[in-house]
């Protein structure tokens, strides 16, 4: 009788696996575009068509993109092992199809939240995935730079589509033309997950059996708070999000009420995912060299003084400006994050613990938007502007007193 076949080696890096690798770089930018389809015209549609325009109601489709989004990248997580990586890539991309065509053909409101739970979904499947992919592919070493790679195909391609749509919707009206934008994008990221994306099984398995890293014997917890790298990742994560969903629903009304045009929203809102996306390119190969608790600090500060000075940015210039500091800030974490929970997770669970960061992270954009729209309504926009620069300055200092540069594996507490 024959023994069993071993699997055939893989191999890591980016050299390696680079044709791969372009190719799950295109498909989150496709995935990204999704997300930058809203981000300047959702407002002014919401007041123009549907005459939503309290903030509260107003940040509702965040609320629910948020904790739809979240909810998923906990799922994708738990399931990315059993079912394999290229499956869920697919599933996204299946549910996202009918997102444009909801918001084009919107006879209320209501619509618009049901696009954002098919796009909350679709952003968990997809960008969970394909942030899990890279990771595989490339090894311990370039992670970092494969994460700035990553978030930047996806944010430069946000802030892409937030500027074309903002210039047709004030060229040809808000609907329908921006969101065949959208159609033609989910379009073509369902076929290429399709035909040309290979899974990544094999290389988590084969990493999984060389590594020394210890496994987490509860995940969820040290995760989210008991291990202090993690948890105070997973914390900064939270409040990242929570700052860019205010950003994402009240800076368009702002400016809308500072007297801006459409195109001139589209183009200081598309300004901050434009240097986070560009800076990525640099920010994910420091993560890779330098103290990853020490980039966390001066992002999350960055982002908490950015804040603090945009409610007294009035011209064009002042406002681009924050959005430069806002974006820089944000270029500094969001590698970072992914890069330090996968530098202190086995690779087995790697894609749960990915999952659960990415839970509370995304969690944060549901939070934000109550938070802000309750102190919106009840104190104006500027107070809930100082309030979110708050807690992100607050965020930055906990990341200093708690995480430590080296990775701490699994600590004796959380073996007890």
């Amino acid at each position: 009788m024959k023994g069993k076949r071993s699997a055939a080696p893989v191999q890591w890096g980016l050299r390696e696996n680079l044709g791969q690798f372009l190719l799950l770089v295109l498909i989150n930018g496709f995935v990204g575009g999704m997300v930058g389809l809203e981000r300047s015209i959702l407002p002014p549609l919401a007041a123009q068509a549907f005459g939503v325009v309290a903030p509260t109601a107003l940040l509702s489709f965040i609320l629910v993109f948020g904790v739809t989004k979240a909810l998923t990248n906990y799922v994708a997580g738990t399931v990315a092992n059993r079912i394999g990586r290229k499956r869920l890539l697919v599933y996204g991309w299946w549910v996202g199809l009918p997102v444009p065509l909801l918001l084009m053909w919107a006879p209320h409101w209501g619509w618009v939240i049901v696009a954002n739970v098919l796009l909350g979904i679709q952003q968990g499947l997809c960008w969970s995935t394909t942030v899990v992919m890279k990771i595989d592919l490339v090894g311990e070493k370039h992670r970092g730079i494969a994460m700035g790679i990553n978030e930047f195909a996806g944010y430069i391609a946000i802030a892409a589509v937030a500027l074309a749509t903002g210039w047709l919707a004030s060229t040809y009206g808000l609907r329908p033309y921006p969101f065949v934008v959208g159609l033609g994008l989910a379009v073509l990221g369902l076929l290429a997950s399709i035909g040309l994306v290979q899974d990544t099984t094999a290389h988590v398995r084969q990493e999984g059996a060389k590594t020394q890293l210890p496994h987490l014997n509860r995940i969820f917890r040290e995760t989210t708070w008991r291990h202090p790298n993690l948890g105070a990742v997973t914390q900064a994560g939270l409040v990242n999000n929570l700052n860019d969903g205010m950003v994402w629903g009240l800076l368009p009304v702002v400016l809308a009420q500072r007297g801006f045009s459409l195109t001139e929203i589209g183009f200081m809102v598309a300004v901050y995912p434009a240097v986070w996306g560009v800076g990525q390119l640099v920010t994910g190969a420091l993560a890779d060299v330098f103290c990853k608790k020490n980039l966390l600090f001066w992002g999350m500060s960055l982002q908490g003084l950015a804040l603090l000075a945009l409610p007294w940015a009035w011209s064009l210039p002042q406002v681009s400006a924050v959005a430069v500091v806002l974006g820089l800030g944000t270029a500094l974490v969001y590698p970072t994050f992914l890069a330090a929970i996968a530098a202190d997770t086995h690779p087995t669970q790697r894609a749960e613990s990915l999952g659960i960061f990415r839970f509370w992270r995304d969690l944060g954009y549901a939070v934000g938007a109550l938070l802000t729209g309750l102190l919106a309504d009840n104190a104006g926009p500027e107070a809930a502007m100082g309030a979110v620069a708050g807690l992100t300055l607050l965020s930055a200092g906990w990341i200093r007193h708690r995480m430590s540069c080296a990775t701490t594996g699994t600590p004796e507490w959380a073996t007890a």
